[in-house]
C-alpha cells in the first residue's frame, strides 16, 4: 500500500452516506497559474485590482450567452437527490462537495447581482456578495469537481454541476486566477502540440522503437506512421499513448488493428493530442484553437477520415463539438462518421468478421470494465443508443474468455468517476484523487471479490493514469488497469511474417 499523509478511506461492501464534516476539504486547492502559463491562453497573469466587477461582468456575459447557466443556477430546489451522488463528497465527507453544495457556491452570488430579490433583500434569498474569502471557496470546491456529471443523471431538474463548474473556472481565469495544470497543459498545446511538450523527434523515435518491439514479438512489420500525407486515417490519440504503460499497449494495438484491416494511417505530429483541456476550464474559445490543429492536421495531410483514440474527454470533445469548433468537414470522405472512436472502427471489423482473435491470450486477466464518465455520459458510439455502453463490452467479449461487469448502480451512465478526470489529475490534489476514487475501487473490490477479477479494462488516458497512481493507495497493484485496446493487442492474430516482402506492408494499402 501507497503511504499517505492523509487518512485513506477503507473500501466497504457498498457505498455508504457519510456523515457529514464541514471543512474537512478546504484546504485542498490546486497550484495557481503563473502569468506565463495565463498569457498564452489569453488571461491576465495575475489576480486583477478591480477583479470583483471584472468578475461579475464575466458572469453576466455567461449567463447571456449560455441561457442553461442561468436555468440550472434558477430551477434547483433543494430536493436532495444530488446529495449523495458526487464521488467527491462520499469519499471526503466536506459538504461543499455535495453537488448543491458546490453549485451554491455560484449561486449565492448570481443571487445577489443578478436577481431582484438579491439586490434588495440579500439574507432573505441566500444571496452573498462576492469577496475574496468566495473567491477563495470557489478556486478551491470548483477545482473538486471533476465535471462527470453523475449528479446530472439523477437531477429530477437535469441540473448539469459540470457546467456551472466550467462557467466558474472561466470567470477566475479571467480575471487571473487560474489553475497550473490545465493552463500549463494547454500552453504546450500550441507550442509544441500536445500536453506532454513531446516533441517530434522524440514521438519519431517512440514510434520507431514501437516497430522494433512489435516485430520482435510477432515477426510481422506493423508500422506506426506520423506525418505521412495521403493516408487513408487520421489517429488523434492522447500523448499519454506515445510512452508510459497501460496506454502504450492501447497505441500497440490500434496499429495491429490498422494493420490486420489493411488500411494506411497516419498520426501528426502538429496535431500529437487528441485531450483538449480547453473544456476543464470552460473556455470555448481554447476549445476551439486547440480543435483547429486537428483541423489543420487533416487538411495538410490529405486524409479521408479521423480516428480518435482512447480518452473520455477528448471523445466528448470531438462527438459533441468537433463539428462546430473545427468544421466544416466536407474534404473527408462522406462514407464515414466525423470523427470516429477507434471502439467503432475495431467494433465495426469484428462485426465483418475482418479480425481474428486468439482469446486464450488474455486468459490470465479476469476482466471488468470501468465506463469512462465523459464517454459513459456526454457521448454516444455507433449508431444505436447506448453503443458507448456495449461497444467496449462487445470488444472485451471478443478478446477474452472471462468478463464480469461491476454492480449495475455502478457502470453505465451511473459509473462512478475515477476521481482524476475535469482537471485535476495532479499530484498537488492527490488526497482529493484518492479519496475521491472510493466509490469505483469499492465496487472494483467487491466484483474481485465475488468473481475473481483481476483487471479493469477502460478507454480513457485520465482514468488510466489516475487509476495507476491511487490502486496502490488501496493495496491493489497499478497494472490493474489496462488499456480496452490492450486486450485487443494480445488476442489479436495478424497474418504476414518475417518473410513478407516490404512492398506488402500495409502502408502500400
Amino acid at each position: 500500500m501507497a503511504k499517505a499523509t492523509f487518512d485513506v478511506p477503507e473500501l466497504t461492501p457498498y457505498t455508504e452516506v457519510p456523515a457529514v464534516t464541514p471543512g474537512a476539504m478546504a484546504h485542498s486547492a490546486p497550484f495557481a497559474s503563473k502569468a506565463e502559463f495565463q498569457g498564452p491562453l489569453g488571461f491576465p497573469g495575475e489576480l486583477v485590482e478591480d477583479w470583483q466587477t471584472r468578475a461579475i461582468d464575466k458572469m453576466g456575459e455567461l449567463l447571456g450567452k449560455y441561457r442553461s447557466l442561468r436555468v440550472y443556477l434558477d430551477s434547483c430546489v433543494k430536493c436532495g437527490a444530488c446529495t449523495d451522488k458526487c464521488h467527491y463528497f462520499l469519499g471526503t465527507q466536506d459538504p461543499k462537495n455535495m453537488p448543491v453544495g458546490r453549485q451554491d457556491l455560484m449561486r449565492k452570488v448570481y443571487r445577489r447581482y443578478f436577481t431582484l430579490g438579491g439586490r434588495l433583500f440579500p439574507k432573505l434569498v441566500g444571496a452573498e456578495d462576492f469577496t475574496k474569502e468566495v473567491l477563495d471557496d470557489w478556486y478551491s470546491y470548483f477545482h473538486q469537481c471533476s465535471q462527470c456529471r453523475r449528479c446530472s443523471v439523477f437531477c429530477p431538474y437535469g441540473i448539469d454541476t459540470a457546467e456551472i463548474s466550467m462557467a466558474a473556472r472561466e470567470i477566475m481565469d479571467s480575471i487571473g486566477v487560474g489553475q497550473k495544470y490545465c493552463n500549463e497543459i494547454i500552453g504546450k498545446v500550441y507550442k509544441i502540440g500536445n500536453n506532454l511538450g513531446l516533441p517530434g523527434p522524440a514521438l519519431v523515435d517512440t514510434l520507431e522503437g514501437l516497430e522494433e518491439d512489435v516485430f520482435d514479438e510477432t515477426g510481422v512489420k506493423v508500422r506506426y506512421p506520423i506525418d505521412e500525407a495521403g493516408a487513408e486515417i487520421l489517429l488523434v490519440t492522447p500523448s499519454a499513448d506515445f510512452f508510459a504503460e497501460p496506454h502504450v499497449d492501447g497505441l500497440i494495438g490500434y496499429g495491429k488493428v490498422f494493420h490486420a484491416a489493411g488500411v494506411s494511417w497516419t498520426l501528426s505530429s502538429h496535431a500529437s493530442e487528441a485531450a483538449n483541456f480547453g473544456m476543464f476550464i470552460g473556455s470555448y474559445d481554447n476549445m476551439r484553437r486547440v480543435a483547429q490543429r486537428i483541423r489543420e492536421a487533416a487538411i495538410a495531410l490529405k486524409v479521408k477520415r479521423i480516428v480518435f483514440g482512447e480518452c473520455g474527454h477528448a471523445w466528448r470533445v470531438a462527438y459533441s463539438f468537433l463539428n462546430t469548433l473545427a468544421g466544416p468537414w466536407d474534404f473527408l470522405d462522406p462514407r464515414y462518421p466525423v470523427p470516429q472512436h477507434i471502439c467503432e472502427f475495431t467494433h465495426d471489423l469484428i462485426e465483418q468478421g475482418r479480425l481474428t482473435f486468439d482469446k486464450s491470450e488474455n486468459d490470465d486477466k479476469v476482466i471488468t470494465f470501468h465506463d469512462s464518465c465523459n464517454v459513459a455520459r456526454a457521448s454516444r458510439m455507433g449508431e444505436v443508443p447506448g453503443g458507448q455502453f456495449e461497444i467496449p463490452r462487445a470488444i472485451i467479449r471478443a478478446t477474452c474468455n472471462h468478463f464480469y461487469d461491476m454492480d449495475e448502480d455502478t457502470i453505465r451512465d451511473r459509473t462512478f468517476c475515477c476521481g482524476g478526470g475535469g482537471g485535476l489529475l495532479t499530484d498537488d490534489l492527490i488526497e482529493l484523487r484518492v479519496k475521491g476514487a472510493k466509490p469505483r475501487l469499492d465496487a472494483l473490490n467487491n466484483v474481485m471479490q465475488e468473481k475473481g477479477v483481476t483487471h479493469m479494462a477502460a478507454i480513457c488516458a485520465i482514468c488510466k493514469s489516475q487509476f495507476t497512481k491511487v490502486l496502490p493507495y488501496y493495496g491493489m497493484e497499478m497494472d490493474q488497469i489496462v488499456s480496452l485496446h490492450q486486450l485487443v493487442s494480445n488476442a489479436i492474430v495478424l497474418e504476414g511474417g518475417e518473410d513478407d516482402d516490404e512492398e506488402d506492408a500495409p502502408a502500400a494499402a
